[in-house]
């Protein structure tokens, strides 16, 4: 190899997690199934408050495994995220071609009442042994999931009639996601909720 040729090497994905909050006050998405006519599958969409569209999430299969893309309000790709097999999923910055691994997914407890993950980030040395960095738990049936950092909590899911909110009109697809002080990237959390419900065609 010449000597003087240079790479490039990204900058691996960083967990920001701050014990002083970067906003004073939770942020919540609110999580649906759009479908484009009868008979379709459907898409995840990811809105605000105010019903703005913040996130979509399109599905590209392949032979070997299954591959879904978290994409902003314009299309662009956030994150990519591959189920390699039963219980375990990688996640890409951006596209999967060329980026670097981000953080890895494996499924711990898999019980029709609970479910438990570990949410692993790759080191800068890809030698390097992965260090979980957080938890995920709840029950998929009932819309719960609970991100945590040690003894924090990071992020939780709700349905919507349960809180009261027009509770004979929201079907129990809708649901809202809530993010708290202290972490900033939503778009990480947002790609945590698609894997925790993977594959559960029939509960979202």
């Amino acid at each position: 190899m010449d000597e003087n040729s240079t790479t490039q090497v990204e900058e691996p994905f960083q967990f920001q997690f701050h014990p002083i909050p970067n906003f004073q006050i939770p942020f919540d998405l609110f999580v649906s199934k759009k479908r484009n006519g009868i008979g379709t599958r459907g898409f995840l969409r990811f809105t605000d408050s105010a019903g703005n569209l913040v996130y979509t999430v399109d599905k590209l299969s392949h032979k070997s495994h299954c591959r879904k893309r978290l994409l902003d309000s314009s299309g662009n790709a956030l994150f990519s995220i591959i189920r390699l097999q039963k219980g375990s999923w990688q996640g890409f910055k951006g596209n999967e071609e060329g980026n670097h691994l981000s953080f890895v997914v494996e499924k711990t407890v898999d019980e029709f009442t609970r479910t438990e993950f570990k949410i692993l980030f790759a080191a800068e040395n890809t030698q390097d042994e992965l260090k979980t960095e957080l938890q995920m738990k709840g029950c998929p049936f009932k819309r719960a999931c609970t991100i945590y950092k040690e003894d924090s909590i990071v992020a939780e899911t709700s349905l919507m009639n349960k809180l009261g909110i027009a509770k004979h009109f929201v079907p129990r697809s809708r649901f809202r996601v809530t993010i708290f002080p202290g972490f900033s990237d939503h778009s990480f959390v947002a790609s945590l909720v698609v894997i925790y419900f993977d594959g559960r065609k029939l509960w979202i």
